[in-house]
This record gives C-alpha cells, structure tokens and sequence, in this order.
C-alpha cells in the first residue's frame, strides 16, 4: 500500500526502517588531473544533495556486483566484448496491502555494453521497470565511456542520458485520514517524462580488484504533471578477486557496494566463491533490510544466477523473503586483430 502524506517525503526501499608512483607517457600528468576534477565534480554533487525532495526510489538489487552497467556509465565497454545481462526480482514474496493486493515491489531489468575501438572506449545502456503498488518506473538509460590505461589496470569516465517515465494509479491510495486534500486530487492514472543524466568513474585491474564511484539524476529533473522530482543518488562499488593459495581451483570474491541519496545510506555486502570460473556459491547481506544466499553456474559461457533474500526488517513476518534471478552472456571481441598493421613492400 502506497501512503502520501501532505508533507514531503522520500519514497525510497533504502530502508525500511525508521606502489606504483611512475605512470607511462600516455597516462602521465593528465589522467591525475582529469581524476581529480571528476571526482572533485562528483564531491560537489553530494554536498548538494542533502535536500528533501519527491523521489522515485533507487532499485535494490542483490546481483550488483553483475550489473554495474545499470549504476556506472564508466562501466562500459569493460567486459572485452558485447555484453548483456537480464535481471528478474520479486521482493517481500506473499506482501499484501490493506485491501488484500499485492502491491510488492518487482523490478525487470536488462543492461548491454560493448567495447567501440574507434571511440576509445564503449558503449552501453539499460531499460528497467520497477513497479510497488500503485507506482511504476520505467527508464532508458544511454551512455558512453572514455577508457585509457592508467598504472597495472585501466581507469574509465562516463558520463550517460536518463528517460524516466513515471507513472501511478491515484485510485489505489488508500488515504490514512477520510478527505484527504491530497489524496482527493489524485483520482485516476497520472504519468511524466522526465530527462536527467548520470556521471561515473571505474577503475578496474583485470583478475584483481575494481572500484567504481557513480552519480545518476544528477539535474534532479522536477516533472510537470506531477510531483514527482528525481533525486540525485551516489553509488560506490568495490570488489576483490583473490585466489586460493593453495587450492588454484577456488577463488574469494568479496564485494560491496554504499548507495547514498542525500537522505539515507544502504550497504550492500557479499561473498562469493567461485569454482573453477563455472560453480558459484555465497551470502550477502543488506543493511537493516535481508540476509541473502547465492548461487550460479556458468553453462557455455551463459551464467545464470539466482539469489534468495530472507528479511530482517520489521516487515518479515508478512513476506516469504524475495528472490530473483539474472542471467549474463557476453560475445566476445577479439580486438588484437584490429591492431594488425601492414607495409607495402616498396617502402620495405
């Protein structure tokens, strides 16, 4: 059940409760400085984001660590070939509202990217649709990613455009209090578009470690047809590859990821291990909201995972948890044969 009340509010599911100093001569001086005035960028956006407005609220997703093309633009192109991943998530499995209604939070999701020589870096975009109770979300993200070599890994600036189109069913609020001022107004279905856009940096050391820090909404578009305001939303993903001494075969993989919108933090923390690069098992948990248990497996090249979150919030004894699903292919590109140069003969 959705509840509007006369002030402002934050919708969100965040909470449901209240050695190397010498770089190469083409990443000498530049890149440090480009580094530090995008970060700086990024900095200034987060001390301004500490204002109340009317937000769709970010997704939750258990698989982030395999969907960072859905929060980072920088993420594109990364992957070494066209990459594409499809999400399914049902939360709170069994919630009704009031009247009887399922109105749980579920969410679709597909993110592609793939690297583009010619542009010196990659391409990638995401259409999502989150729908709880009687609003729904759907957006259309496009963006580009500039990536160069930087230290023992490669480090990549993105910047992307945001389509949201939102919409909710006023016939389905039910009003705390009888003639509601609000609530009496918003009869029937109402929609909006709104344009925003999203800035990120990845930095990534191939079978080591990556780290990633993201803005989206970053214009807090206000729409006119209703009230809804985009509210600006800071990612900061990290995760570490590390192998088994001793056991060549099993691999470590902890992750996390801190998303902030001005208003509130959600840590999202992991550990997986991997077999062989083709079994996968582990537990995550999430802040003040579920305890979650992964798994997955990698089938000629498709991988497919599945992760079940048991809550731990105040509402777990109205739901049977939440599951979803994901599933990730990627073509790959041989890009050295693109390098290849030849010489005409008489210059020989």
């Amino acid at each position: 059940m959705a509840v509007v009340t006369k002030k402002t509010v934050l919708l969100s599911r965040f909470s449901i409760e209240h050695n190397n100093q010498f770089l190469t001569l083409h990443t000498s001086l530049y890149p440090n400085k480009l580094i530090i005035r995008f970060l700086g960028l990024l900095f200034v956006l987060v001390l301004q984001s500490g204002v109340s407005l009317y937000s769709q609220q970010p997704t939750l997703i258990t698989h982030y660590m395999f969907t960072n093309m859905a929060t980072n633009p920088a993420f594109a192109g990364g992957s070494g070939g066209i990459n594409l991943t499809g999400l399914v998530r049902q939360q709170w499995i069994g919630w009704k509202d009031s009247d009887g209604l399922k109105s749980a939070p579920q969410t679709f999701m597909l993110t592609v990217d793939s690297p583009v020589r010619m542009l010196h870096g990659g391409l990638g975009g995401s259409i999502s649709q989150d729908q709880i109770g009687a609003f729904k979300n759907i957006v259309m993200k496009l963006g580009y990613a500039y990536r160069m070599e930087l230290w023992s890994g490669e480090i990549s600036y993105g910047i992307q455009g945001c389509l949201s189109n939102i919409s909710y069913d006023g016939s389905k609020f039910n009003p705390i209090e009888d003639n509601d001022p609000v609530l009496s107004q918003q009869d029937g279905k109402k929609s909006d578009m709104l344009i925003d856009m999203g800035l990120g940096v990845f930095y990534k050391v191939p079978d080591k470690y990556y780290v990633g820090l993201s803005a989206e909404n970053v214009l807090q578009t206000k729409g006119k047809k209703t009230s809804y305001q985009l509210r600006r939303t800071f990612y900061l993903n990290g995760g570490y590859q590390w192998i088994l001494p001793n056991h060549p075969a099993f691999e470590f993989r902890p992750s996390a990821q801190i998303m902030y919108d001005g208003a509130v933090f959600q840590l999202n923390a992991s550990a997986l291990v991997m077999y062989s690069n083709k079994i996968y098992g582990g537990l995550g948990y999430r802040l003040q909201d579920a305890v979650s248990v992964l798994a997955g497996v990698v089938v000629k090249g498709i991988q497919i995972g599945v992760a079940y979150d048991i809550s731990t919030s105040a509402i777990r004894k109205y739901n049977s948890g939440g599951l979803e699903i994901m599933v990730n292919y990627c073509f790959k590109i041989d890009t050295d044969k693109f390098r290849k140069s030849y010489r005409n003969t008489r210059f020989l």
